[in-house]
């Protein structure tokens, strides 16, 4: 994930899980560990849309929508994929399968915070920092790939993250993935 990107979702896990409209660019380079420079290139692009305000000391977000659409046409899901094999277990097994400090992403991610499964998937996603660790756990098959490994390079999941997972996403029901998470957020994002 590119550093900008970390600067949007801290700016967006502010907004939406924590209710707080109201940070700072150094608040924001020492959540994501990164430079000043990099927070005010990110901030640059929601300034000229007008979705946050930037003040002295201050930074005020306007429009969290904005920011998390804009989030999700500037992320590149496929690039932060380091391995994508096939796995012979259900979706479930997969799950279950996995080792406690990987952060699920995607479909998953989606079912585990809500508590809620709009649809069937047939894929996972996940975010490990030891790939070769999961593959060990699994016998890989020959087939269409239905088990994706992306770079880990943060700490937590938040709800703007699995919705640009999402956003991203080929599959048919990624759609139903998304309309319940745009019903959930209604009012939140406003």
């Amino acid at each position: 994930m590119k550093r900008i990107e970390l600067v949007l979702k801290e700016i967006l896990y502010q907004a939406v899980e924590k209710n707080n409209r109201k940070t700072s660019q150094s608040y924001l380079a020492k959540a994501t560990s990164t430079s000043l420079s990099t927070v005010n290139l990110a901030i640059k692009h929601l300034k000229k849309m007008g979705s946050v305000e930037v003040k002295r000391r201050s930074l005020i977000i306007i429009n969290p929508k904005k920011i998390l659409l804009y989030w999700a046409s500037i992320r590149n899901l496929e690039k932060d994929i380091i391995k994508k094999i096939r796995v012979e277990s259900s979706v479930v097994d997969i799950e279950k399968n996995m080792p406690p400090e990987v952060i699920f992403g995607a479909y998953s991610a989606y079912k585990f915070f809500y508590h809620d499964q709009p649809a069937d998937y047939s894929e996972v996603y996940i975010y490990s920092d030891n790939p070769e660790d999961i593959l060990k756990r699994f016998s890989v098959k020959q087939g269409p790939p239905n088990l994706f490994i992306l770079k880990k390079d943060f700490d937590k999941m938040t709800v703007a993250h699995i919705f640009v997972d999402l956003w991203n996403l080929k599959e048919w029901y990624a759609k139903d993935f998304l309309k319940s998470m745009e019903n959930k957020l209604y009012g939140i994002l406003a």
